[in-house]
């Protein structure tokens, strides 16, 4: 089941929750709602769910608009963060809830209920447990049941608000991983929430970057965080150096270096940001010729297999941080206060805090002063 959003828009009083948001998710894909909070992530999956009505704009399902049916016409599963399981119902009543509400005429005999909650239980790896009572379980199993529940009712789609956001970090990864397998077993369309970068760019086959009631940019994991659409994104997932400088007459200069940009022909001058991830600051010894900022190392935090350095630069006094492997680290000796030389790799450049001026591959360093 493919799921098209359209020009939607749905305001709360003075609130804009959502602001002309479109968004295709192709049958079958696994896809992150990934964005702060405020962002518009659990609003869109209500809307999607039929649980809200936008104020403008359309949701289609296959092509079909939904748009005006009724949450019960839409055959969803939705799933919450906080389980939303019957305290009073053992797990079989609660994974059978939704089969034995229906009408009459719609509802499947005991004995196909009975037979397809013990084969949900048997999906969930819950075996063995449908008398006990949600008390009784660990909130990952509690997770699998409420998960369980929403595919009794054999739903056209998943959508998960933020299911993992109420479990520990470890419960949290064996849920992750055990998600992605039942995605592969089902091939059923699933929107999930998170505000967890960490578990989007491991879940999921799209991710969608939202911002104040917008989409910022929607690709794979990889491209997401390798091509960041904007400084938002960029800055959004993981950890980022920022670089202040200015460009004139289509060269930034940022202290002492200087960087040719695609833009040549750009006259003037105009405020830049260029942005980095930790892992491309290559530290040495020695300069590289033409290539290397001279840094002060202020702080070292060993986190396991990475190290982790804070340093200053010395011809702008920025602050910025690298991150290398313990191996590199004890073969540079590296001390607090000891002065080194970083390479900058992959620097994107930005004008006005939006604008693109130099994507990382296209840039040369021109002249450098150490």
């Amino acid at each position: 089941m493919s799921i098209e959003v359209v020009n939607i828009t749905k305001s709360y009083k003075n609130f804009t929750a959502l602001s002309d948001v479109s968004l295709q998710i192709p049958e079958g894909e696994l896809v992150a709602l990934l964005g702060p909070s405020g962002s518009g992530k659990t609003t869109l999956l209500r809307l999607i769910a039929g649980l809200e009505q936008p104020e403008q704009g359309s949701i289609l399902f296959n092509g079909e608009d939904n748009t005006d049916r009724d949450v019960r016409e839409r055959r969803v599963g939705f799933v919450f963060q906080h389980y939303a399981l019957f305290r009073h119902m053992n797990i079989f009543d609660n994974i059978a809830f939704g089969l034995t509400v229906r009408s009459r005429k719609t509802r499947p005999s005991k004995q196909e209920i009975h037979e397809r909650v013990h084969s949900l239980l048997k999906l969930v790896q819950l075996e063995g447990l449908a008398h006990r009572y949600p008390s009784q379980l660990s909130g990952g199993q509690r997770q699998r049941v409420a998960l369980a529940r929403a595919l009794a009712v054999e739903p056209k789609f998943l959508l998960l608000d933020e299911p993992f956001g109420a479990l520990d970090t470890k419960v949290r990864q064996e849920l992750r991983r055990w998600l992605r397998h039942l995605h592969g077993k089902l091939g059923l369309t699933i929107l999930f929430v998170t505000h967890d970068q960490e578990e989007a760019m491991e879940l999921a086959d799209q991710v969608v970057v939202m911002n104040e009631g917008k989409v910022e940019q929607v690709g794979s994991p990889e491209e997401i965080y390798n091509r960041p659409a904007n400084p938002f994104v960029y800055s959004f997932l993981g950890r980022v150096n920022l670089f202040h400088g200015r460009l004139r007459d289509g060269k930034v200069q940022l202290g002492e270096t200087e960087y040719e940009t695609q833009w040549g022909q750009k006259t003037g001058e105009y405020p830049t940001i260029g942005y980095m991830r930790p892992h491309d600051v290559e530290i040495s010894l020695v300069p590289h010729v033409g290539q290397s900022v001279k840094a002060q190392i202020r702080r070292i935090s060993l986190l396991g297999p990475i190290v982790r350095l804070d340093l200053k630069r010395l011809d702008t006094e920025e602050m910025f941080e690298a991150e290398l492997t313990r191996q590199r680290f004890l073969e540079l000796q590296l001390e607090e206060n000891k002065v080194v030389y970083a390479t900058l790799h992959n620097v994107s450049f930005y004008v006005d805090s939006q604008q693109a001026i130099a994507p990382s591959p296209t840039l040369v360093p021109l002249r450098i002063s150490i």
